[in-house]
């Protein structure tokens, strides 16, 4: 990171799976069981932004913000299967924003590594090999979610293999953190906790999607007491306990979630009671995917909620709904004491589209307008301020 744009280091030390601790320049991360400011480099990219009012209450801190930039569900599934053969380069042409970020998090929905065979009676399986962590962390992503309903696709037998893979990219250069899995419910459930100069940010993910046996095992995946798997929160009992504790030694506390109602542009009952339960339990920012399509952003008391991301590089555009996309930056100001709050201070959506390539690229100027008529309108059906 440059002192213009990022302050220390720009790749954050991030440990895999949340278990290692590494440090540089700037910015230390590591994941706990006990318990990672500005706007983005200047582009030609439209952006649609919204700027919260000042809090009275926190406005007189000295640290400064931190930038945290969040995108939507990724996989390399069909036209994006050959760019894995350059990982380096693979999600480079989408990830301006996510790279010019202090933090940048994103759903990795795609079962990683070898062995294993599809689940039977799944209507979709996806697979990627290992490669699939490289290309996030070369792309500028320092916390990927594999909490979510295609992480253990191939099985549990092919779990050994992805959460090896995931602690060698959180010690490679540049690293890249997995939450949301393990090899047990401790594991899964663990914060990715980065340090952006002087101020920590803890990282949570898990995953409330479908729970219908009969149409997806993902209930099934939940990691136990001494059993691998995803951090699953039907009962959200768990979550809410790691997240509380993550807010006692945390300054921001961010939590990504697999929730919500696959091709609902409006967030269900349940989320909307998910997410004001996880602000008044001290979760400062609360995003999501799983609809495949954008979901309204905005102000929720204390906290601010992006209920869903929309696809960020997927196989198949879809139709217009499910091809809209971007990347959600949020200036986030810490809080002068760790018993005060966070508050995000600027929302910045660089609006995109899902291309034939399956990756999203920026829309062309006259694009923005109505993507932000469309962010206007969700808004509203989500009941979030602006």
């Amino acid at each position: 990171m440059t002192g213009a744009v990022h302050r220390g280091v720009r790749r954050l030390r991030i440990g895999a799976v949340g278990l290692s601790l590494l440090t540089v320049t700037g910015c230390t991360t590591t994941g706990v069981p006990p318990p990672t400011a500005q706007q983005p480099a200047t582009s030609s990219t439209p952006s649609t932004s919204t700027t919260p009012q000042p809090d009275p209450e926190t406005s007189t801190t000295l640290r400064q913000p931190v930038l945290i930039a969040v995108a939507g569900d990724v996989h390399f599934e069909g036209v994006l299967a050959d760019r894995l053969r350059d990982p380096g380069t693979a999600l480079a042409p989408a990830a301006a924003a996510l790279a010019a970020a202090d933090l940048a998090i994103v759903n990795l929905e795609t079962s990683v590594g070898t062995g294993g065979a599809p689940e039977p009676g799944k209507r979709y399986t996806f697979s990627a090999g290992r490669e699939a962590f490289t290309a996030l962390s070369a792309a500028g992503i320092d916390v990927a979610s594999m909490a979510n309903n295609h992480a253990l696709d191939y099985g549990r037998a092919r779990l050994p293999s992805t959460l090896r893979a995931a602690r060698a990219v959180g010690d490679s250069d540049p690293p890249l953190a997995v939450v949301g899995i393990g090899r047990d419910e401790d594991e899964a459930f663990a914060p990715a906790l980065t340090e952006i100069d002087g101020t920590t940010v803890a990282t949570l993910a898990a995953s409330l999607a479908d729970q219908d046996p009969t149409a997806d095992p993902t209930g099934a995946w939940a990691a136990g007491a001494t059993k691998p798997g995803i951090a699953e929160a039907t009962d959200p009992s768990r979550l809410l306990e790691e997240l509380r504790r993550a807010d006692t030694v945390a300054d921001v506390v961010v939590v990504y979630l697999h929730w919500g109602i696959q091709g609902e542009s409006c967030p269900s009952a349940d989320q909307r009671s998910i997410a004001a339960g996880l602000v008044a339990a001290g979760a400062d920012v609360v995003v999501g995917t799983h609809a495949h399509q954008l979901q309204g952003d905005g102000r929720l008391g204390r906290g601010y909620v992006a209920y869903g991301l929309g696809n960020f590089a997927w196989y198949s555009p879809g139709t217009g709904a499910t091809s809209r996309t971007g990347v959600l930056t949020l200036t986030v100001r810490p809080p002068v004491e760790r018993r005060g709050r966070a508050r995000v201070v600027r929302a910045v959506w660089q609006p995109a589209v899902i291309g034939p390539s399956g990756l999203a690229m920026p829309v062309a100027a006259g694009g923005a307008d109505g993507f932000r008529e469309r962010r206007q309108d969700l808004r509203g059906c989500a009941g979030l301020g602006s």
